[in-house]
């Protein structure tokens, strides 16, 4: 069959203008050149396609069964190359994107308002899941490119910095106001040997309150003692808050565990406990003075966000243009 293609190409082109010379000019080939082709074809099919007529070609029986197949063949190809051609001139193209429902909400959404605008011709789908499926996912080709936190890049894929985050424990005033009543209540001994004070105070963290918080509890103490609301295990970002927690010695004695940030900064805010968020993604709550932001002896070291892809794959349309509207 595939020696014949060439010469499916002619009988094609010769049964749809019903003309030798006609699909001779369409071709580009010289008209004993198309006859040749025919005559191949008649004989490797061992059966007559064209009737030759004073006006012209007609196809045989066999011939109008075999132009039905391959009409169907030709016009499906011509359509993908329409379509390949479409991609180049406007853009038209698929990006299947890989992020988690936090990182979508907080920092990709506002790269796709612009960049669907731009590209309208563009399909964009979205596969929400968490950076370590959404690696898996990008292994498996399942995705074009995933939007990630900070992690160990498998070998060729490349990794494009898009942004800091930084991560901290919040909880509501009314809660570490609470906590420090519970504590120093159980706390049998003389309170002016008490030594644990905060380094600093909250005022810079309420932006419309002005009494400043001293609290005799550490910040050790503070996420020892209270309901330290994580992360689910097997996450990057509780990856990173458990080694935090370890180098700091800090044992907590209560943990729950959540499997969305978004949760855990609103549980935070009703004065559920303290929760482990990042910072960028809690803005207007921080502001409002929902939650506040607890000092800590050691800041949390930042992490970065930004897009793995496959080395090689940035010459795909859709792939290309979307990372360079993300610098």
């Amino acid at each position: 069959m595939y020696e014949n293609l060439n010469n499916y190409k002619v009988f094609y082109n010769v049964a749809k203008y019903k003309s030798l010379s006609k699909a001779a000019e369409k071709l580009y080939i010289s008209q004993p050149a198309i006859s040749k082709s025919i005559s191949k074809l008649e004989e490797g099919l061992e059966i007559k396609l064209f009737d030759r007529t004073s006006k012209g070609v007609m196809l045989t029986e066999e011939g109008e069964i075999l132009y039905n197949h391959i009409e169907k063949a030709f016009e499906s190809i011509i359509k993908g190359e329409d379509e390949i051609k479409k991609i180049g001139e406007l853009g038209i193209g698929q990006l299947r994107i890989g992020v988690s429902t936090s990182l979508c909400k907080h920092i990709l959404l506002d790269y796709l308002k612009g960049f669907i605008t731009m590209n309208p011709h563009i399909k964009v789908i979205i596969d929400c899941h968490s950076t370590i499926n959404t690696i898996k996912l990008l292994q498996e080709e399942k995705i074009d490119i995933g939007l990630i936190c900070e992690t160990d890049i498998p070998k060729g894929y490349k990794y494009k910095k898009l942004k800091d985050i930084h991560d901290i424990f919040v909880a509501s005033d009314n809660y570490i106001d609470n906590l420090h009543l519970r504590e120093r209540e159980n706390d049998d001994s003389d309170s002016s040997n008490d030594t644990y004070f905060f380094a600093g105070n909250l005022t810079s963290f309420l932006s419309d309150k002005k009494t400043t918080y001293d609290y005799k509890l550490s910040s050790k103490e503070i996420l020892e003692k209270s309901n330290l609301m994580l992360l689910e295990q097997n996450n990057i970002t509780r990856t990173h808050i458990d080694r935090y927690l370890a180098g700091e010695d800090i044992h907590p004695n209560q943990i729950l565990e959540i499997n969305n940030m978004d949760l855990l900064i609103d549980f935070a805010a009703i004065g559920m406990g303290v929760a482990s968020i990042v910072r960028e993604f809690a803005t207007e709550y921080l502001e409002s003075g929902q939650i506040i932001e607890l000092p800590l002896e050691k800041e949390v070291k930042k992490r970065t966000v930004g897009f793995i892809y496959p080395e090689g794959k940035i010459k795909q349309t859709a792939l290309e243009k979307f990372l360079n509207y993300c610098k």
